[in-house]
């Protein structure tokens, strides 16, 4: 062997650094990327086109079906709240109702007509307040009311006066 340290042996010193340095020039060719042709170049640049013009169809038929949604829970939120409201005024209607056709059928009976009698109604219950000549009109008055469509129940709070 030679005893000369690897610093002072030029040959094998040469043949190092060559090695080192067409390692690296290897190394960087195997990063570097061919040229591209203009038509290769144009090529891809529609290729990119192509696919972020995609991207934004999907992110706007996204948004549309997501508006769309939108737009059928409010309208479905306005169905029922007009269903609600047609609801509270039908219910309205219906107790001013019950409450006309039950003065109207006491007006009727000859022994009710001349008494001031209160009917109230409220969800279909009727209450009679006021009084009543005898327990067999006061019971008659009840059984008017009750024969009315829509009364649900009857609260008689008639009181037969002691005359």
């Amino acid at each position: 062997m030679n005893s000369l340290p690897f610093s002072q042996r030029p040959a094998q010193r040469v043949a190092s650094i060559l090695a080192v340095s067409a390692l690296a020039l290897g190394l960087a060719a195997c990063g570097k990327s061919e040229d591209q042709t203009v038509g290769q170049r144009v090529d891809s640049a529609i290729e990119r086109t192509d696919q972020a013009a995609a991207d934004a169809r999907a992110r706007a038929e996204g948004a549309m079906e997501n508006a769309q949604s939108r737009m059928e829970q409010g309208a479905q939120s306005a169905e029922n709240a007009m269903s609600n409201a047609g609801n509270r005024v039908a219910g309205a209607v219906d107790d001013a109702t019950i409450t006309a056709k039950v003065n109207a059928d006491l007006a009727r009976d000859p022994d009710l007509s001349a008494l001031k009698i209160n009917v109230d109604t409220v969800n279909g219950k009727v209450t009679l307040n006021g009084p009543a000549p005898s327990t067999v009109a006061r019971d008659r008055a009840e059984t008017i009311a009750k024969a009315v469509e829509g009364v649900t129940s009857v609260n008689n709070q008639l009181v037969v006066s002691s005359s």
